[in-house]
């Protein structure tokens, strides 16, 4: 799926897109999941608004736009259990963080036309630190994506940097880092953008006409233990590929709500 010359790319500059990991047939299944489960949510008392507050927008501004945004999905539509162990997305996985992968958590981002919310520049690294940093978020794009909708924006080599401090741990002080640093990403529907949580990382507002959809997922060498017990949920660890070195029974603390 991919070159060793694309490994190095990534561990030069903490992402890479890759094309054509999901077909149209696997993206229009994904699309009607995502559609699915806002459906659902909808009709339920945690349907929300997930769109970051701060001081990086004009409050007029922010109170028109939109993200919704689910964690766990493939908690919800076995769509997303194929797409987060697909044969494509392990081969390039097993390549950048190593032979032994497993699955963190998954979410899902969809920026409406013309209100979906921007993301101020960050890493991901501070909600779910982890003592070796082998962290990597694939995201599938549902959408083709652009400045214009919204899409990601990075800025190579800042993994190098180590974990920056954030303004309530949510994001970078846009002052310091706007989202005009970044090096925009454009991808169309079924690429995937791998890049590590270290990296910094946003998007603009979708002013476009068109919807911005994208699903993520998180994954680590599961010899990677974090240092904070945060963002943990009930089917963490499921193995992308090959194995975990230390066995241990699993039992998640969690209650239903």
């Amino acid at each position: 799926m991919i070159k060793p010359e694309d490994v190095e790319f990534y561990k030069e500059n903490g992402y890479l897109l890759v094309r054509g990991v999901f077909s149209q047939e696997e993206v229009e299944e994904m699309r009607a999941a995502v559609d699915g489960i806002i459906d659902r949510a909808a009709r339920t008392k945690f349907d929300r608004n997930a769109a970051w507050a701060g001081d990086y927008l004009p409050p007029d501004e922010m109170k028109k736009l939109v993200l919704k945004g689910f964690h766990d999905v493939h908690y919800h539509d076995a769509a997303f259990t194929r797409a987060a162990v697909h044969p494509n997305m392990a081969a390039v996985l097993s390549q950048i963080v190593g032979p032994n992968v497993q699955l963190h958590h998954s979410k899902m981002l969809v920026k409406p036309p013309e209100k979906g919310a921007a993301f101020p520049m960050h890493q991901d690294a501070p909600y779910f630190p982890h003592a070796e940093h082998t962290m990597v978020a694939g995201s599938v794009h549902l959408d083709d994506s652009d400045m214009e909708n919204g899409c990601l924006c990075v800025i190579p080599g800042s993994h190098k940097e180590g974990m920056l401090p954030h303004v309530g741990k949510y994001y970078l002080d846009h002052r310091e880092y706007p989202l005009s640093l970044g090096t925009p990403c454009p991808a169309r529907a079924g690429d995937v953008l791998f890049f590590n949580y270290l990296t910094i990382h946003g998007s603009d507002v979708n002013r476009s006409t068109r919807n911005r959809r994208n699903v993520l997922f998180q994954y680590r060498d599961p010899s990677d233990p974090p240092t904070e017990n945060v963002h943990v949920n009930w089917g963490q660890g499921l193995m992308v590929c090959g194995k975990n070195p230390v066995y241990k029974e699993y039992k998640a603390d969690y209650q239903m709500v």
